[in-house]
């Protein structure tokens, strides 16, 4: 390679995806210098079809799901040198014609990631399944909450990331969670995020991911994040309304026992299970905050 060219890869996570792995591997060679392609433990013919038109195949030996591809193909792409990775599907759904357009914004010095969106155009998004557009959409709103506001499309897979990206983050979820915990990641990095807009093909061979276990994976995984990067708002916050409560209703046991002279139980159990959850989950605020706060002292 050129000093003065970027040695540009697109990255692929495969998982049975023999029928249109071809099409994408073919057409994505037009505009990349390298195709990499993790078999993700494929019982068919993906990986030997990948290798055989000049892709290089990480195979892993059993299905680790999306977010573990993800990561091979970072680390991959990192050993290499790569100065830019594309990220798209193997199922055809992701048209790599659209590969110039991704990496536009990131060659002209405007962004660090590039997503594709589905959302940018209205007439691209009515084109997507009413069930499908509901969730992407609900996930998004969660997602640009704790990250970038302006996003509109937090699930595409089909990304362009630059060098400085591509060295900050990489991922730790094996699922589909992945890639709302790319963004959390980026915005935590101070990296630069734009979408431009693509048109998703879903004619192609159907996802082999339950749309329902996808969302929930996704949802659960942002979760996870929210409470490690926030553990005071996540824990803090209910473990002090639990302890209000708890307080309540002391206040109102101890007034019953006053007048009756009788404890009035199902009062006081409410109070003792209020007040245990509300020290239980402020001592977890607490300690995760100490945790957290002397793990980004020691990695800045």
């Amino acid at each position: 390679m050129s000093r003065d060219k970027p040695l540009v890869v697109a990255c692929i996570p495969a998982y049975n995806e023999e029928r249109t792995i071809a099409r994408v591997v073919l057409i994505a060679q037009k505009y990349v210098d390298k195709v990499i392609v993790c078999d993700d433990g494929s019982s068919d013919m993906t990986g030997e079809i990948a290798e055989c038109l000049g892709a290089e195949v990480i195979r892993h030996d059993r299905n680790l799901g999306y977010g573990a591809s993800l990561r091979s193909l970072f680390i991959k792409s990192r050993e290499i040198g790569a100065n830019i990775m594309v990220t798209l599907d193997a199922d055809g759904q992701h048209d790599p014609n659209n590969i110039p357009r991704l990496i536009g914004p990131i060659l002209d010095g405007k962004a660090d990631i590039v997503i594709g969106s589905r959302f940018l155009r209205d007439e691209d998004a009515f084109k997507i399944p009413s069930y499908r557009r509901a969730g992407i959409k609900v996930i998004t709103r969660l997602t640009s909450v704790l990250s970038y506001s302006d996003i509109k499309d937090a699930q595409s897979g089909f990304r362009a990331y630059n060098r400085k990206a591509l060295f900050s983050i990489i991922p730790s979820e094996q699922g589909m969670g992945a890639s709302t915990e790319i963004l959390l990641k980026a915005k935590g990095n101070g990296l630069r995020i734009c979408e431009v807009p693509i048109l998703v093909n879903y004619d192609a061979e159907a996802s082999s991911t339950n749309p329902v276990y996808h969302g929930v994976d996704v949802i659960l995984s942002t979760i996870k994040h929210l409470s490690i990067r926030h553990p005071m708002l996540f824990y803090g916050v209910p473990g002090f309304l639990s302890l209000l409560l708890a307080l309540g209703f002391w206040i109102w046991t101890l007034q019953n026992y006053a007048l009756t002279r009788q404890l009035t139980t199902n009062l006081a159990l409410i109070a003792i299970g209020a007040t245990l959850v509300g020290l239980m989950l402020m001592t977890t605020a607490i300690i995760l905050w100490v945790i957290i706060s002397a793990i980004r002292e020691t990695t800045h």
